[in-house]
């Protein structure tokens, strides 16, 4: 069975120095976010990523999702941040905004998709726990915690896994989430809304006048 910690009750350094410890360890975390619980690990331990990818029954050439402490660490993963990109991460990260960008070549990662896509879809996590931990590792790939195409686990009881396949899960009771995520496309000369979400589209076209919908 693997470690289960209460968030409710445990002393958050605690808990965030554990998942750390998992996570350099090359383990696949279970953790809260906005939207439901999540698998985490770090984004450049491909045993890591493939074993998350397993264990939501993804099929080949699915991406894991990126998550980073803030978009400082955007110009060591992506090829370019325009201007518009710092406004709108200033605006709305950390938050539900996903962004997906070209990545920067030669990078040693493999989300799933073998490098293939040649993309990457980032977002900065506003959770106060996944936000602590970021502050002390890489970027770590995430994903939900559901099996693909099933809708988020709330409930760690409805978790579709033998808890053996995890290195610990940290609960956070039954949560609530705000939504989906509004997710931005970059990888164009212009940017673009590729999916509607918590972030309305006035919202965004207040920071990006240009912005396409």
């Amino acid at each position: 069975m693997a470690q289960r910690i209460d968030l409710a009750t445990e002393d958050l350094s605690i808990a965030v120095d554990t998942a750390i410890r998992n996570i350099n360890a090359g383990e696949v975390i279970v953790a809260p976010s906005e939207f439901g619980y999540i698998y985490l690990c770090n984004a450049f331990k491909h045993d890591a990523v493939k074993a998350l990818h397993i264990l939501r029954g993804d099929a080949d050439g699915v991406a894991a999702q990126v998550f980073i402490k803030n978009a400082s660490v955007l110009p060591g993963l992506v090829k370019t941040v325009s201007n518009d990109l710092e406004a709108v991460t200033e605006k709305f990260w950390p938050g539900p905004l996903s962004i997906t960008f070209n990545i920067q070549p030669g990078l040693s990662w493999n989300l799933g998709d073998g490098g293939r896509l040649g993309t990457v879809n980032i977002r900065v996590p506003d959770h106060k726990f996944l936000k602590e931990v970021l502050k002390n590792t890489g970027p770590l790939a995430a994903a939900s915690a559901a099996l693909t195409g099933k809708a988020a686990i709330l409930d760690l009881a409805d978790l579709p896994i033998y808890e053996s396949d995890i290195g610990v899960i940290f609960s956070e009771g039954i949560l609530t989430s705000i939504g989906k995520s509004t997710v931005i496309d970059a990888t164009g000369t212009q940017l673009k809304i590729k999916r509607s979400g918590v972030i309305e589209t006035k919202e965004l076209s207040s920071v990006i006048p240009n912005l396409l919908d």
